[in-house]
């Protein structure tokens, strides 16, 4: 081998020059290479990530606290003080002054002891349940007509949104002049085809009916649209797979259609249930809560025991509207289990 093939650290050796020592490249040492130079030394690159990574959580606080004000301010507060206004005995004087004394839970009890409280959770349970079955089924049907291409369909679909659209005290004035007993438009219609008047308003027998009609006409379009929305998302191969196979237009409805749009179907249904239960302005409207308490639900109930009254019971009437709270909480705690539950099979 001759010299030209040996390595400079060879040609040190055979010379006698000492023993053989690595020579580092030019550049960067190793221990700046690799980052594990004196301790306390840090590599520029991972001081800049932790800055960067401190910089988005800072970001993300800031995003984050104007939403945990607003829930605090508008949601928790309230909500605190209608507890504490549950378990005091407050009246006007008490009110003003803030020496309620502590009654714990003799608010609840005299609730549920009051013969207005089981009427009101059964007129409560029938409004509701009417209103969601009548307010889903006419919405998936007028939903399942709308996706069926046609000139003007999307004119017909703007104008199912009015009820919507209109404040709610204007659409129950206009249910209470049209279902008036002397002059309202249904009885005048009626009369045309040989039916006497009804005292749509004025009659324990049909005041409950009455209110749920008009919540089922505003319902309607919030659910037209959201599950119109659902519908949108099926694919149409699975239709035509469907109708390749036999399958007429009610099988592909019960086969296809309604357990595709179950997940749309069901956060619909909560939030309408969720919506149902507090409903007020449409009651107190047209019947407030009568004749004779037969319209009368949990939420005309409790603003009436707190503000109806010359002598306002503020305690009773803030216990009610907290078993409304509860039950509101009880169906969206099943509906989360349901959802887990068919996200885990």
């Amino acid at each position: 081998m001759n010299d030209t093939a040996q390595t400079p650290v060879a040609r040190s050796v055979r010379d006698g020059a000492g023993p053989a020592t690595a020579v580092p490249p030019r550049g960067r040492t190793g221990n700046e290479r690799t980052g594990t130079g004196r301790p306390g030394t840090e590599r520029p690159g991972t001081e800049r990530t932790r800055s960067r990574s401190r910089s988005q959580q800072w970001a993300a606080w800031g995003f984050l606290t104007p939403v945990v004000i607003y829930l605090g301010v508008f949601y928790a507060y309230p909500l605190y003080r209608n507890i504490d206004l549950s378990l005091r005995n407050y009246t006007v004087r008490s009110f003003v002054n803030g020496d309620a004394p502590f009654t714990g839970l003799a608010n609840y009890r005299a609730v549920l002891d009051d013969p207005t409280f089981l009427p009101a959770l059964t007129h409560t349970v029938v409004f509701t349940a009417a209103s969601l079955l009548l307010q889903y089924g006419i919405g998936l049907a007028l939903a399942v007509f709308f996706t069926q291409q046609f000139r003007l369909a999307a004119t017909l679909r703007a104008l199912f949104l009015v009820p919507w659209l209109l404040p709610l005290i204007v659409s129950a004035s206009t249910w209470s002049w049209m279902l008036n007993s002397g002059s309202g438009v249904v009885n005048a219609a009626l009369h045309a085809v040989g039916i006497g008047p009804v005292n749509w308003l004025t009659s324990p027998s049909w005041s409950l009916a009455s209110v749920v009609i008009a919540n089922i006409w505003i319902g309607i379009p919030f659910n037209l649209v959201v599950l119109y929305s659902g519908l949108q998302s099926i694919p149409a191969a699975l239709y035509e797979a469907a109708a390749l196979d036999g399958a007429n237009a009610w099988q592909r409805f019960r086969h296809v259609t309604f357990p595709l749009l179950r997940p749309v179907s069901a956060i619909t249904l909560l939030l309408g249930l969720i919506y149902t239960l507090k409903v007020f302005d449409i009651i107190w409207i047209m019947t407030r809560g009568g004749p004779v308490d037969s319209s009368t639900t949990l939420a005309t109930w409790s603003y009436r025991l707190g503000f109806g009254n010359a002598l306002p019971a503020f305690g009773h009437g803030a216990a009610v509207g907290n078993l409304l709270v509860l039950i509101a909480l009880f169906f969206g705690m099943v509906y989360i289990r349901v959802q887990r539950k068919q996200q885990e099979s």
